[in-house]
């Protein structure tokens, strides 16, 4: 499914949640690899404000793209963020929306 580039150079983003590990599973705790790399990957609250809105977006990054301690507040520059469209069915229910990944954070603008 292709993915489309997001700009941020003229957005102020900060962490609003800390990582998390990306799970494969809640039931058993398989974490998400990525497939190039092998890296594990975590998924991260982003508060992106531009042009006077705030969006507020989780993006799944690489653990080695993430600074250590990253806490809520802090102003983050995210490399590499694309975005793309998925839509599943289970049981029935038809699911779809937006998914972020970005390469790589760093701590500051």
């Amino acid at each position: 499914m292709p993915s489309f580039k997001v700009d941020t150079s003229t957005a102020v983003v900060f962490v609003a949640t800390p990582p998390t590990p990306k799970l494969v599973s809640k039931q058993t705790g398989e974490r998400a690899m990525d497939r190039d790399t092998g890296a594990g990957l975590s998924t991260v609250g982003l508060l992106i404000s531009d042009d006077g809105e705030g969006t507020l977006c989780q993006v799944t990054v690489p653990e080695t793209g993430l600074p250590e301690g990253l806490m809520p507040g802090t102003v983050v520059s995210v490399i590499g963020l694309r975005a793309r469209d998925w839509e599943n069915t289970s049981n029935g229910q038809t699911r779809h929306g937006i998914a972020f990944r970005a390469v790589a954070l760093t701590v500051g603008v």
